[in-house]
């Protein structure tokens, strides 16, 4: 609709506003698979700042409380923003998760997900250096797991931190099988760059 020209031309205290007015981050999940679609014909795009709060607008307050896995129509919704903002996403939302405390069992599984299927490259490679600024915990592994999946091509300053840090790491996770994973995937994966 010409209307949603409007979030080209917000400040972002305007765009938080009309969101909050909008109740988008309450809004059913079937009609934010609408709005994503939307917002991807959307010409000119999105500045960087007003993705990040759409990102956290639609998402972060969903996906911080998901008890059970997403629906189809937030995957949807999820997928389809990420096809066109992927950086402000990750920057906002995979961030919040890396940083929430606990188990957060369906958000780690919805960022692996996400990591599998969704993100372009330079997005992985964001997602591992998010991972590499928190403490590595049991719960983060399986996202470690899920980028080395993706068979990128790591920068050496990421592979030699992740490397580092797995190394440092090793005596808090002697009894840990996701952490013997991770280890064997990196040592198949990138033989001739691990000494």
């Amino acid at each position: 609709p010409p209307e949603l020209r409007v979030l080209n031309n917000c400040s972002p205290s305007q765009l938080e506003g009309l969101c909050s007015f909008l109740q988008l981050s309450t809004c059913p999940e079937h009609l934010l698979v609408c709005f994503c679609s939307w917002l991807l014909a959307l010409a000119p795009d999105l500045s960087y700042t007003s993705a990040a709060i759409l990102a956290e607008q639609l998402f972060l307050r969903r996906v911080l409380s998901l008890t059970q896995p997403p629906s189809r129509h937030l995957m949807a919704a999820l997928a389809s923003f990420c096809s066109k903002y992927s950086q402000p996403f990750c920057r906002v939302l995979v961030a919040a998760v890396l940083r929430e405390p606990g188990e957060g069992a369906e958000q780690t599984k919805l960022v692996c997900e996400l990591v599998e299927e969704c993100l372009e490259p330079d997005c992985v490679r964001l997602v591992l250096s998010q991972v590499l600024e928190v403490p590595l915990s049991e719960k983060l592994l399986p996202v470690v797991q899920a980028v080395l999946g993706r068979q990128e091509v790591l920068p050496p300053e990421l592979f030699n931190l992740l490397v580092l840090t797995l190394c440092r790491q090793a005596p808090a996770f002697a009894t840990s099988l996701n952490y013997a994973k991770l280890v064997t995937a990196m040592l198949a994966m990138y033989q001739s760059q691990v000494s």
